[in-house]
């Protein structure tokens, strides 16, 4: 074979991915969720109503400020509402398989095994459907906080806390990846003086919403509000309460429980002095992402989402142990998504495959 041509193979197979990764999504662009029509259509219309940017004074949506500045942004581009909001998850799908990439790197730094990886990320169900289909935007969040990860294994403690606090800016959710933070703080690979940068983030990310007269107590307690927003134990999250009928009244224990695991967790590596390897920190983040969400009350289906992304980084390092981690992740995950986004609104909703079925997958990884 003529080395020339070789060598151009790896292109033409990068571009075919990208663009089935881009045709696949931009196929889905015309679904309304309910979500998109209850809220961030709503969102962008009273943004553009009330003046761009200047909208952002007033308190009316239950997203932190940095999500709402690019739905600003977008009412001053001459793009449909409804692709402009999936475009701008779609562009954080981008940058989480780039972090995929470069977590992979780290153990193939040659090859094409890394491009693999970030391609299975790119294409899997639920990253596919959260962007381009739901509308959501947990792309971004969870694009940062792999990339924090990335930077913590790397050695670049502030420029990982910068990411996670961009991370925690844009969602709440990023703190189910701040216990292995806590991991590496202890066992002295971050400085801790680096964890002031996260506040020091998600406060500058304030800053221009400040700017144009809001609030700082409705700033400050967006994440707040959110914590108490919803009184069910579980909404479509293939987690420990789709397996028994629990009262509400357990929903303090499971706070409690969740603690109790995230520290015992944390724990087990700084006490035992467990060998921190890049693999181990990843593997750590992974536990966490599925963890967290799991037995912790009042989680969406959509909080897995980083266990979605950081399931396939760690079968990537452990291919023949962990290989069918990912496949029972996003079987759970993705079928968990399809009741909410099948009834195209609140109304009555379709399981496709029950619950406790699906929780029992998560649970087996």
């Amino acid at each position: 074979m003529d080395v020339r041509k070789s060598r151009g193979i790896p292109a033409v197979v990068a571009a075919v991915v990208i663009v089935v990764a881009v045709v696949v999504r931009v196929s889905l662009y015309d679904f309304e969720s309910g979500d998109y029509r209850a809220f961030f259509a709503q969102w962008y219309t009273f943004i553009k109503s009330n003046g761009g940017f200047s909208a952002l004074r007033y308190q009316f949506a239950d997203y932190n400020v940095p999500y709402l500045y690019l739905i600003a942004l977008l009412t001053y581009l001459p793009v449909p509402v409804l692709a402009g909001v999936k475009t701008i998850s779609v562009l954080g799908d981008l940058l989480l398989a780039f972090y995929v990439f470069r977590l992979v790197a780290l153990r193939y730094p040659r090859g094409w095994t890394p491009f693999a990886a970030a391609a299975v990320v790119a294409l899997l169900p639920t990253v596919v459907m959260n962007s381009s289909m739901w509308g959501q935007c947990d792309s971004i969040y969870s694009a940062f906080a792999v990339g924090g990860l990335y930077y913590a294994v790397r050695s670049r403690p502030w420029l990982a806390c910068v990411f996670f606090g961009l991370a925690l800016a844009f969602k709440l959710q990023a703190i189910f990846l701040l216990p292995v933070l806590a991991v590496l703080v202890l066992r002295r690979k971050v400085p801790w003086p680096a964890l002031l940068a996260i506040p020091a983030v998600v406060l500058a990310m304030d800053v221009p919403a400040l700017l144009v007269g809001a609030d700082p107590g409705d700033l400050l307690s967006v994440y707040t509000n959110q914590v108490g927003e919803y009184s069910q134990l579980t909404l479509n999250a293939a987690n420990v309460y789709q397996l028994f009928s629990f009262d509400t009244s357990v929903r303090t224990l499971g706070v409690f429980v969740t603690g109790v695991l995230v520290i015992g967790l944390i724990a087990y590596p700084v006490f035992r002095n467990v060998r921190l390897t890049v693999f181990h920190a990843v593997l750590l983040g992974a536990v966490f992402a599925v963890l967290v969400p799991y037995f912790l009350p009042a989680m969406h289906e959509r909080y897995f989402y980083l266990a979605d992304a950081l399931s396939v980084v760690v079968a990537f390092y452990r291919p023949r142990t962990l290989g069918p981690v990912p496949v029972l992740v996003q079987f759970a995950s993705a079928f968990s998504y399809a009741p909410f986004l099948l009834q195209r609104g609140f109304g009555q909703q379709t399981t496709l495959v029950a619950f406790w079925v699906l929780a029992l997958a998560m649970l087996d990884d």
